[in-house]
Protein backbone atom coordinates (compact mmCIF):
# COMPACT_ATOMS: atom_id res chain seq x y z
CA UNK A 1 0.00 0.00 0.00
CA UNK A 2 1.50 3.32 -1.05
CA UNK A 3 2.08 6.11 1.42
CA UNK A 4 -0.47 8.86 0.88
CA UNK A 5 0.78 12.28 -0.08
CA UNK A 6 0.79 14.87 2.73
CA UNK A 7 -2.38 16.90 2.94
CA UNK A 8 -2.12 20.35 1.41
CA UNK A 9 -1.45 23.47 3.49
CA UNK A 10 -2.11 27.07 2.55
CA UNK A 11 0.24 28.04 -0.29
CA UNK A 12 0.57 31.52 1.20
CA UNK A 13 1.71 30.18 4.56
CA UNK A 14 4.03 27.73 2.84
CA UNK A 15 5.60 30.57 0.85
CA UNK A 16 6.12 32.77 3.92
CA UNK A 17 9.59 32.71 5.47
CA UNK A 18 10.13 31.01 8.82
CA UNK A 19 10.11 33.32 11.88
CA UNK A 20 13.44 35.13 11.99
CA UNK A 21 14.24 35.24 15.71
CA UNK A 22 13.68 31.52 16.47
CA UNK A 23 15.85 30.71 13.45
CA UNK A 24 18.81 32.65 14.82
CA UNK A 25 18.28 31.47 18.37
CA UNK A 26 18.35 27.94 17.04
CA UNK A 27 21.92 28.55 15.91
CA UNK A 28 22.86 29.37 19.51
CA UNK A 29 22.31 25.73 20.45
CA UNK A 30 25.61 24.98 18.72
CA UNK A 31 27.57 27.55 20.72
CA UNK A 32 29.96 25.86 23.17
CA UNK A 33 30.80 28.95 25.21
CA UNK A 34 34.41 29.36 24.12
CA UNK A 35 34.08 33.14 23.59
CA UNK A 36 32.34 33.95 26.85
CA UNK A 37 28.68 34.38 27.80
CA UNK A 38 26.06 34.43 25.07
CA UNK A 39 24.84 37.93 24.13
CA UNK A 40 21.39 37.90 22.54
CA UNK A 41 20.65 41.00 20.45
CA UNK A 42 17.93 39.47 18.30
CA UNK A 43 14.59 40.65 19.66
CA UNK A 44 13.53 44.19 20.47
CA UNK A 45 12.66 43.82 24.14
CA UNK A 46 13.27 46.37 26.90
CA UNK A 47 16.39 45.36 28.84
CA UNK A 48 14.86 46.24 32.21
CA UNK A 49 11.72 45.10 34.08
CA UNK A 50 8.31 46.78 34.21
CA UNK A 51 7.69 49.30 36.97
CA UNK A 52 6.96 47.46 40.26
CA UNK A 53 3.63 49.24 40.70
CA UNK A 54 2.57 48.20 37.20
CA UNK A 55 3.43 44.58 37.98
CA UNK A 56 1.35 44.78 41.18
CA UNK A 57 -1.65 46.06 39.25
CA UNK A 58 -1.26 43.45 36.55
CA UNK A 59 -1.19 40.71 39.17
CA UNK A 60 -4.24 42.02 41.00
CA UNK A 61 -6.25 42.69 37.85
CA UNK A 62 -5.47 39.27 36.39
CA UNK A 63 -7.27 37.78 39.39
CA UNK A 64 -10.24 40.11 39.10
CA UNK A 65 -13.41 38.57 37.74
CA UNK A 66 -14.27 41.84 36.02
CA UNK A 67 -11.29 41.54 33.65
CA UNK A 68 -12.02 37.92 32.78
CA UNK A 69 -14.95 38.64 30.51
CA UNK A 70 -15.19 40.11 27.05
CA UNK A 71 -14.72 43.85 26.73
CA UNK A 72 -15.54 46.44 24.07
CA UNK A 73 -14.36 45.46 20.61
CA UNK A 74 -12.35 48.66 20.22
CA UNK A 75 -10.85 48.59 23.70
CA UNK A 76 -11.76 49.67 27.20
CA UNK A 77 -12.66 53.33 27.41
CA UNK A 78 -10.25 54.31 30.23
CA UNK A 79 -7.22 53.18 28.21
CA UNK A 80 -8.47 54.82 25.03
CA UNK A 81 -8.97 58.07 26.95
CA UNK A 82 -5.55 57.82 28.59
CA UNK A 83 -3.78 57.22 25.27
CA UNK A 84 -5.73 60.03 23.56
CA UNK A 85 -4.60 62.45 26.28
CA UNK A 86 -1.01 61.20 26.08
CA UNK A 87 -0.94 61.59 22.29
CA UNK A 88 -2.42 65.08 22.54
CA UNK A 89 0.42 66.13 24.81
CA UNK A 90 3.07 64.42 22.68
CA UNK A 91 1.93 65.63 19.26
CA UNK A 92 0.43 68.97 20.26
CA UNK A 93 -2.90 68.11 18.63
CA UNK A 94 -6.37 67.16 19.86
CA UNK A 95 -7.40 63.51 20.20
CA UNK A 96 -10.41 61.81 21.73
CA UNK A 97 -11.16 58.22 22.65
CA UNK A 98 -13.16 58.00 19.41
CA UNK A 99 -9.86 58.24 17.51
CA UNK A 100 -8.35 55.23 19.31
CA UNK A 101 -8.83 51.46 19.03
CA UNK A 102 -6.92 49.06 21.30
CA UNK A 103 -5.48 45.90 19.78
CA UNK A 104 -3.86 42.68 20.99
CA UNK A 105 -0.38 43.94 20.14
CA UNK A 106 0.93 46.12 17.33
CA UNK A 107 1.65 43.21 14.97
CA UNK A 108 -2.06 42.45 15.00
CA UNK A 109 -2.80 46.16 14.61
CA UNK A 110 -0.80 46.09 11.38
CA UNK A 111 -2.43 42.90 10.12
CA UNK A 112 -5.93 44.23 10.79
CA UNK A 113 -5.08 47.57 9.19
CA UNK A 114 -3.95 45.74 6.06
CA UNK A 115 -7.13 43.66 6.11
CA UNK A 116 -9.10 46.90 6.00
CA UNK A 117 -6.98 48.71 3.40
CA UNK A 118 -5.84 45.94 1.07
CA UNK A 119 -3.00 46.76 -1.32
CA UNK A 120 -0.68 47.02 -3.10
CA UNK A 121 1.36 48.20 -0.11
CA UNK A 122 4.61 50.15 -0.41
CA UNK A 123 7.18 48.92 2.13
CA UNK A 124 10.50 50.74 2.49
CA UNK A 125 13.44 48.32 2.40
CA UNK A 126 14.86 47.24 4.77
CA UNK A 127 11.45 46.41 6.19
CA UNK A 128 10.20 44.93 9.45
CA UNK A 129 9.96 41.24 8.61
CA UNK A 130 6.61 40.68 10.34
CA UNK A 131 5.07 43.39 8.17
CA UNK A 132 6.21 41.59 5.06
CA UNK A 133 5.07 38.24 6.43
CA UNK A 134 1.60 39.63 7.26
CA UNK A 135 1.17 40.89 3.72
CA UNK A 136 2.36 37.64 2.20
CA UNK A 137 -0.01 35.55 4.32
CA UNK A 138 -2.91 37.84 3.37
CA UNK A 139 -2.07 37.69 -0.34
CA UNK A 140 -1.42 41.45 -0.49
CA UNK A 141 1.21 42.62 -2.96
CA UNK A 142 4.20 44.42 -1.41
CA UNK A 143 6.04 47.03 -3.48
CA UNK A 144 9.62 47.33 -2.18
CA UNK A 145 10.90 50.90 -1.79
CA UNK A 146 14.70 50.68 -1.55
CA UNK A 147 16.36 52.97 1.02
CA UNK A 148 20.10 53.61 0.80
CA UNK A 149 22.67 53.76 3.55
CA UNK A 150 23.91 56.96 1.89
CA UNK A 151 20.51 58.52 2.69
CA UNK A 152 20.53 57.25 6.28
CA UNK A 153 18.03 54.55 5.25
CA UNK A 154 15.37 57.24 4.96
CA UNK A 155 13.12 56.93 1.89
CA UNK A 156 13.21 59.77 -0.59
CA UNK A 157 10.20 61.72 -1.83
CA UNK A 158 11.15 60.78 -5.40
CA UNK A 159 11.18 57.10 -4.48
CA UNK A 160 7.81 57.35 -2.75
CA UNK A 161 6.23 59.11 -5.71
CA UNK A 162 7.60 56.52 -8.12
CA UNK A 163 6.13 53.70 -6.01
CA UNK A 164 2.77 55.47 -5.84
CA UNK A 165 2.80 55.93 -9.61
CA UNK A 166 3.58 52.22 -9.92
CA UNK A 167 0.27 51.39 -8.28
CA UNK A 168 0.84 51.59 -4.54
CA UNK A 169 -2.39 52.27 -2.65
CA UNK A 170 -0.89 52.21 0.86
CA UNK A 171 2.45 53.58 2.05
CA UNK A 172 3.89 52.19 5.30
CA UNK A 173 6.46 54.25 7.21
CA UNK A 174 8.09 53.05 10.44
CA UNK A 175 9.88 55.72 12.46
CA UNK A 176 12.04 55.32 14.48
CA UNK A 177 12.70 52.52 12.08
CA UNK A 178 12.90 48.80 12.65
CA UNK A 179 15.45 47.47 11.66
CA UNK A 180 17.74 50.43 11.07
CA UNK A 181 16.83 52.78 13.93
CA UNK A 182 16.63 55.65 11.43
CA UNK A 183 14.42 58.57 12.47
CA UNK A 184 12.55 60.07 9.54
CA UNK A 185 12.70 63.89 9.34
CA UNK A 186 9.43 65.75 9.88
CA UNK A 187 9.73 67.31 6.43
CA UNK A 188 9.95 63.88 4.76
CA UNK A 189 6.93 62.61 6.71
CA UNK A 190 4.94 65.70 5.68
CA UNK A 191 5.97 65.26 2.04
CA UNK A 192 5.03 61.57 2.13
CA UNK A 193 1.58 62.46 3.49
CA UNK A 194 1.11 65.08 0.77
CA UNK A 195 2.13 62.61 -1.94
CA UNK A 196 -0.32 60.03 -0.58
CA UNK A 197 -3.13 62.59 -0.65
CA UNK A 198 -2.25 63.59 -4.21
CA UNK A 199 -2.26 59.99 -5.40
CA UNK A 200 -5.31 58.89 -3.39
CA UNK A 201 -3.32 56.51 -1.19
CA UNK A 202 -3.37 55.80 2.53
CA UNK A 203 -0.43 56.52 4.80
CA UNK A 204 0.16 54.01 7.62
CA UNK A 205 2.58 55.45 10.17
CA UNK A 206 4.02 52.99 12.69
CA UNK A 207 5.55 54.83 15.65
CA UNK A 208 6.06 51.87 17.97
CA UNK A 209 9.33 53.39 19.20
CA UNK A 210 8.26 57.03 19.49
CA UNK A 211 8.76 56.99 23.28
CA UNK A 212 12.50 56.60 22.67
CA UNK A 213 12.96 59.64 20.47
CA UNK A 214 15.25 62.32 21.91
CA UNK A 215 13.21 64.66 24.10
CA UNK A 216 14.01 67.64 21.89
CA UNK A 217 12.52 65.91 18.82
CA UNK A 218 8.95 65.96 20.16
CA UNK A 219 6.69 66.26 18.28
CA UNK A 220 8.36 64.26 15.49
CA UNK A 221 5.92 65.56 12.85
CA UNK A 222 2.89 67.81 12.47
CA UNK A 223 0.48 65.46 10.68
CA UNK A 224 -2.04 65.42 13.51
CA UNK A 225 -2.26 69.21 13.60
CA UNK A 226 -4.24 69.03 10.36
CA UNK A 227 -7.81 67.95 11.26
CA UNK A 228 -8.12 66.19 7.91
CA UNK A 229 -5.57 63.55 9.01
CA UNK A 230 -8.46 61.23 9.81
CA UNK A 231 -9.30 60.94 6.11
CA UNK A 232 -6.06 59.30 4.99
CA UNK A 233 -3.75 58.44 7.91
CA UNK A 234 -3.68 55.36 10.13
CA UNK A 235 -1.31 55.48 13.11
CA UNK A 236 0.05 52.41 14.92
CA UNK A 237 1.46 52.28 18.46
CA UNK A 238 2.69 49.64 20.89
CA UNK A 239 2.62 49.63 24.68
CA UNK A 240 5.15 46.77 24.73
CA UNK A 241 8.33 48.83 24.59
CA UNK A 242 7.47 51.91 26.65
CA UNK A 243 5.89 49.92 29.50
CA UNK A 244 8.00 46.72 29.25
CA UNK A 245 4.97 44.45 28.82
CA UNK A 246 5.44 42.72 25.45
CA UNK A 247 3.98 39.47 26.78
CA UNK A 248 0.67 41.14 27.55
CA UNK A 249 0.10 42.09 23.87
CA UNK A 250 -1.45 45.56 23.84
CA UNK A 251 -1.19 47.94 20.90
CA UNK A 252 -3.29 50.73 19.44
CA UNK A 253 -4.58 52.22 16.20
CA UNK A 254 -5.42 55.90 15.79
CA UNK A 255 -7.74 56.52 12.86
CA UNK A 256 -10.72 58.40 11.50
CA UNK A 257 -14.39 57.35 11.61
CA UNK A 258 -14.63 55.87 8.10
CA UNK A 259 -11.63 53.61 8.62
CA UNK A 260 -12.80 52.81 12.15
CA UNK A 261 -16.19 51.58 10.97
CA UNK A 262 -14.48 49.03 8.73
CA UNK A 263 -11.85 48.23 11.36
CA UNK A 264 -14.52 47.08 13.82
CA UNK A 265 -15.19 44.11 11.54
CA UNK A 266 -11.56 43.03 11.69
CA UNK A 267 -11.35 43.67 15.44
CA UNK A 268 -14.43 41.58 16.15
CA UNK A 269 -13.24 38.73 13.95
CA UNK A 270 -9.52 38.56 14.70
CA UNK A 271 -9.32 39.47 18.39
CA UNK A 272 -12.80 40.16 19.85
CA UNK A 273 -11.04 42.29 22.47
CA UNK A 274 -7.52 42.99 23.66
CA UNK A 275 -6.36 41.53 27.03
CA UNK A 276 -8.52 43.16 29.70
CA UNK A 277 -6.23 43.07 32.76
CA UNK A 278 -3.39 44.67 30.82
CA UNK A 279 -5.71 47.35 29.46
CA UNK A 280 -6.84 48.28 32.96
CA UNK A 281 -3.30 48.37 34.31
CA UNK A 282 -2.08 50.47 31.39
CA UNK A 283 -4.93 52.96 31.80
CA UNK A 284 -3.32 53.78 35.16
CA UNK A 285 0.25 53.56 33.87
CA UNK A 286 -0.03 55.95 30.91
CA UNK A 287 -0.37 59.09 33.06
CA UNK A 288 1.21 57.76 36.27
CA UNK A 289 4.47 56.50 34.78
CA UNK A 290 5.25 59.44 32.49
CA UNK A 291 8.42 60.33 34.40
CA UNK A 292 9.47 56.66 34.53
CA UNK A 293 9.11 56.44 30.76
CA UNK A 294 11.32 59.50 30.37
CA UNK A 295 13.94 57.81 32.52
CA UNK A 296 13.83 54.73 30.32
CA UNK A 297 14.29 56.91 27.25
CA UNK A 298 17.47 58.21 28.88
CA UNK A 299 18.62 54.64 29.55
CA UNK A 300 18.16 53.71 25.90
CA UNK A 301 19.96 56.85 24.76
CA UNK A 302 22.88 55.89 27.02
CA UNK A 303 22.98 52.40 25.53
CA UNK A 304 22.84 53.81 22.02
CA UNK A 305 25.75 56.14 22.76
CA UNK A 306 27.71 53.24 24.25
CA UNK A 307 27.09 51.13 21.15
CA UNK A 308 28.20 53.98 18.91
CA UNK A 309 31.50 54.10 20.84
CA UNK A 310 31.83 50.33 20.56
CA UNK A 311 31.22 50.43 16.81
CA UNK A 312 34.16 52.80 16.40
CA UNK A 313 36.40 50.03 17.80
CA UNK A 314 35.36 47.43 15.21
CA UNK A 315 37.91 47.05 12.41
CA UNK A 316 36.20 46.59 9.07
CA UNK A 317 32.66 46.94 10.40
CA UNK A 318 30.68 50.10 9.62
CA UNK A 319 27.77 51.53 11.58
CA UNK A 320 25.35 52.65 8.87
CA UNK A 321 22.45 53.62 11.18
CA UNK A 322 21.55 53.70 14.86
CA UNK A 323 18.50 54.83 16.80
CA UNK A 324 15.85 53.84 19.36
CA UNK A 325 16.58 50.12 19.96
CA UNK A 326 18.73 49.21 16.97
CA UNK A 327 22.11 49.40 15.30
CA UNK A 328 22.43 48.46 11.63
CA UNK A 329 25.97 47.28 10.94
CA UNK A 330 27.64 46.68 7.60
CA UNK A 331 29.66 43.46 7.46
CA UNK A 332 33.38 43.96 6.61
CA UNK A 333 34.03 44.06 2.89
CA UNK A 334 36.33 41.03 3.02
CA UNK A 335 33.96 39.05 5.23
CA UNK A 336 31.16 36.64 4.35
CA UNK A 337 27.67 37.78 3.52
CA UNK A 338 25.29 38.52 6.37
CA UNK A 339 23.57 35.13 6.68
CA UNK A 340 26.86 33.29 6.97
CA UNK A 341 28.35 35.97 9.20
CA UNK A 342 25.38 35.91 11.60
CA UNK A 343 25.43 32.12 11.85
CA UNK A 344 29.19 32.08 12.50
CA UNK A 345 28.86 34.77 15.17
CA UNK A 346 26.11 32.77 16.88
CA UNK A 347 27.81 29.38 16.77
CA UNK A 348 31.44 30.43 17.26
CA UNK A 349 31.37 33.73 19.17
CA UNK A 350 28.09 33.62 21.09
CA UNK A 351 26.68 36.84 19.61
CA UNK A 352 23.13 36.68 18.29
CA UNK A 353 21.99 39.27 15.76
CA UNK A 354 19.62 39.22 12.82
CA UNK A 355 21.09 39.07 9.29
CA UNK A 356 19.95 41.70 6.81
CA UNK A 357 18.25 39.33 4.33
CA UNK A 358 15.48 38.82 6.92
CA UNK A 359 14.64 42.49 6.28
CA UNK A 360 14.26 42.34 2.54
CA UNK A 361 16.21 42.36 -0.73
CA UNK A 362 19.59 44.02 -1.02
CA UNK A 363 20.51 43.59 2.67
CA UNK A 364 23.16 40.89 2.27
CA UNK A 365 25.89 43.03 3.89
CA UNK A 366 24.07 44.10 7.07
CA UNK A 367 23.25 42.86 10.58
CA UNK A 368 20.66 44.26 12.97
CA UNK A 369 21.73 44.30 16.61
CA UNK A 370 19.11 45.27 19.21
CA UNK A 371 21.37 46.91 21.81
CA UNK A 372 18.34 47.87 23.93
CA UNK A 373 18.16 44.29 25.20
CA UNK A 374 21.36 44.42 27.27
CA UNK A 375 23.10 46.55 29.86
CA UNK A 376 26.33 48.51 29.36
CA UNK A 377 28.76 45.70 30.36
CA UNK A 378 27.35 43.44 27.63
CA UNK A 379 27.64 46.26 25.09
CA UNK A 380 31.26 46.75 26.14
CA UNK A 381 31.89 43.05 25.45
CA UNK A 382 30.71 43.24 21.82
CA UNK A 383 34.09 44.20 20.26
CA UNK A 384 35.59 40.96 21.57
CA UNK A 385 32.79 39.07 19.84
CA UNK A 386 33.07 40.88 16.53
CA UNK A 387 36.80 41.51 16.45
Amino acid sequence: MSTPAPLALSPRIQATAAPAIPTVRGWAGRYAGAAGPLIDLTQAVPGYPPHPALLERLAALAGDRATSGYGPIDGDLPLREALAEDMAGFYGAPFTAADIAITAGCNLAFAMTMAVLGGPVILPVPWYFNHRMALEMAGILAIPLPCRAEDGFVPTAAGIEAALRAGGRVLVLVTPNNPTGAVYPAALIAEAAALCRHHGAWLVLDETYRDFLPAESSPPHALFQDPSWRDGLVHLYSFSKAYCVPGHRVGAIACGPRFREALLKALDTQQICAPRAAQAALAWAVPALRDWRAGNRAIMAERGAAFRQVAAQLPGWRLDALGAYFAYLRVPQDGPEAMAAAEALATERGLLGLPGPFFGPGQERHLRLAFANVELPAIAAIPAKLG
